[in-house]
This record gives C-alpha cells, structure tokens and sequence, in this order.
C-alpha cells in the first residue's frame, strides 16, 4: 500500500487544461438514364479532371480535397465526433503558449481482447504529441522532436525516466484529448508532461512525466546540453511539472520474491526508430512478455515507473525478468511488481522498472457484469 500512495503523491499536483452530424449517406437519389444506370454526377472528380488544368482553382482542388477526406459516420456508433470534437486528428497550440493539445480516437488495431486501449499505444500517443510540440512551438529539426542545433551538433534525445499513472483506460471509439508541456530539468534536460483526459466529459484518464536527456548520435555517449540548445527552448518551458519520485531497488527485495524470466527476445528491424535503436515503447511489451499470465489475465496496469540505462540495438539479445512482490495474487487488491531488462550475453542491464497492478475495472463499462 505504501507503493500505491507514492504512487498517488506523484500525481497530486498534475492538472488538466481540460457529434459530427451525421450524413446520409445514401444521399437524394440520382438520375438514372433509360436503361436504368445512374447518371454520372456533373460535379465528379472525374469532370474536375476534364477541365482545362490552367483554369483549375486551386482552392477550388484544396476544398474538394478536404471535404473527401472529412470522416462522414463513425459505424456502429450514435456519437456525433467532429461537432464535439471539431480538431479531432489536429494538434494546437493553448492560449496560454505552453501547452500543446491534440485529440485522438482509439481505434481498433489500438486495444486488446478487452477493448480497453493497450499501454504501447498510450505510450506512442504521449510520444506522437510531444513531437508535434516541438513542431507547433517552431523549434522542430528533424527526427524525434530534434531542435535545428540539435542536429547541426548530432545529438538526439534519449529517455531516461519515465513515470506515469492510469486511473481508466480508454476503450475503442473513445475520443481523448492529450495536454503536453515542458520543462527543464537541472542543466542536463527538460522534463515532458502530459495529461490525457476523455474528449467528452474532462475526465483525466492518465498523468504522466518523463525526463529526457542529450546524446551525441555518433560517439552514442551523453551530452551536456549546449547553450545554443537551451536558447531555442528556453522561452517554451514552463516551471510547472509534475513532480519526478526517486524510486530505489533494494537488493534485499530479491531475496523474498519471485523471479519469472522471458529469454530470447530479440529485436525486429520493424522496432528501430529514427535513432537507430529500439524505441522506448517497445520496452513496455518486453515487460509484459514475463508478467505472469495470472496478472495480464485478471489485473491493469495502475502505475508504471521506469528507468533507462543503456539503448538496445538491432543484435541485442533480452532477457525480461518480472518480481512479483506477493505470494498469492487472488488474495490482494493490488499487486507490485519489479521488472528489469537485460542483455543475455554480458548481463548488461537495459532497463528497470516498477509497476502497480489493480483488478481490471471493465466489465461493469462494458455491460458485460
């Protein structure tokens, strides 16, 4: 329980800046000629294509282009989106210059068997946002959120900390909206923070924070952070960020837990990002491959700390090792685990981690209790 209420302090100071009509589809009828085919509309893409190019509007293209693109009917759902949403796939910057928000709807290829959105999807999201800041605030280069003197210098951000909280997960055809700021950290990084809350009502869903640090892309080794660096980005950091909890791992933990072991996890090409080495979200999956079944089957992941010591790279081979920190699980209200990542040949340690574990909360949502 004493984990469960660090847990909680983490997140007390976070905050949040907290029905597309629907088309007929089928539309007035066509005219249909003689032998009963429907007559080509006048105003079709392909009468577009037989006008005279140079006397193309070119807003005329712009508009025609949108309006086939504009989603028209979310099926099976009575939910007017884009009239409750009306920048739903859009990202802007807030009034008060800070903080950038965007909106997204969960899909289907994002959630489990449950249809609760999967944590690697909620982690991509946080990611996806914080880049399109970077670009909102006009400071984006190239790559992962990389500043223009970034990369006249060669160096990318890396992630050292990350810490986030669940309180409920999102499930298909939800719409959420995703609040992201930043802010320094020391004179090493900046601190990335986001609130995640459902679109419709304002409630939050998830808090999280992460420390990102500099690395010289060629040499792979830290960086202090330039000055040139920091004056691109000084004038976007806010002094509000959720606070970051040293967490400590106790040797004497391993002597009074259990140990499940996942060997032989190896990266796909698919798992390299920009970076040229796996991405931090594909870390998140590697856990879960050695959490007992008996937790993924009957808990959700409440809270979930993690600490990054060195990159993994195409050849790596990993070995996932989850504790978990109880004797009998169907006895508790919660479950605390800790979770390392390692490589196989040398034991070089990769990745630490913490995670709080509550009984799932879906079926009552759902309709299926």
């Amino acid at each position: 329980m004493v984990a469960m209420a660090t847990s909680t302090y983490f997140f007390l100071n976070s905050f949040s800046y907290h029905d597309m009509t629907r088309n007929n589809l089928r539309g007035t009828p066509r005219p249909k000629d003689a032998h009963g085919i429907i007559k080509k509309n006048d105003g079709s893409s392909r009468s577009l294509l037989a006008k005279d190019l140079t006397k193309v509007n070119a807003t005329e293209v712009r508009a025609n282009r949108a309006s086939f693109l504009k989603p028209i009917m979310i099926l099976g759902q009575n939910k007017n989106y884009l009239d409750m949403i009306p920048d739903l796939g859009f990202g802007s910057m807030l009034s008060d210059g800070f903080v950038f928000r965007q909106n997204f709807q969960i899909r289907s290829y994002e959630v489990g068997s449950d249809q609760a959105v999967t944590i690697e999807t909620l982690m991509n999201l946080l990611q996806e946002t914080s880049i399109n800041h970077s670009k909102a605030i006009g400071v984006w280069g190239d790559g992962f959120g990389l500043t223009r003197e970034m990369c006249k210098k060669n160096l990318i951000w890396v992630m050292s900390k990350l810490q986030m909280a669940v309180d409920r997960y999102p499930i298909w055809d939800d719409v959420i909206q995703i609040d992201t700021w930043k802010g320094a950290y020391g004179k090493i990084g900046i601190c990335s923070n986001w609130t995640i809350c459902d679109a419709k009502t304002g409630e939050i869903l998830l808090t999280a924070s992460c420390i990102y640090l500099l690395m010289n892309e060629e040499t792979r080794r830290l960086s202090k952070f330039p000055d040139e660096v920091r004056s691109e980005l000084d004038e976007h950091l806010t002094n509000v960020t959720l606070p970051v909890v040293a967490r400590k791992w106790s040797p004497c933990d391993e002597m009074s837990i259990v140990d499940h072991v996942r060997n032989g996890i190896m990266p796909r090409w698919s798992d390299l990002d920009m970076n040229q080495h796996v991405n931090n979200v594909k870390y998140i999956g590697w856990i879960l491959e050695s959490v007992p079944h008996s937790i993924v089957e009957n808990y959700e992941l409440a809270s979930l700390t993690l600490e990054y010591h060195q990159e993994c790279k195409l050849e790596s081979m990993v070995q996932s090792h989850t504790y978990v920190m109880v004797s009998k699980i169907g006895d508790y209200d919660h479950v605390d685990c800790k979770h390392a990542l390692q490589l196989e040949t040398g034991g070089g340690e990769i990745m630490r981690g913490w995670s709080i574990w509550r009984p799932k909360q879906y079926g009552n949502r759902l309709g299926l209790e």
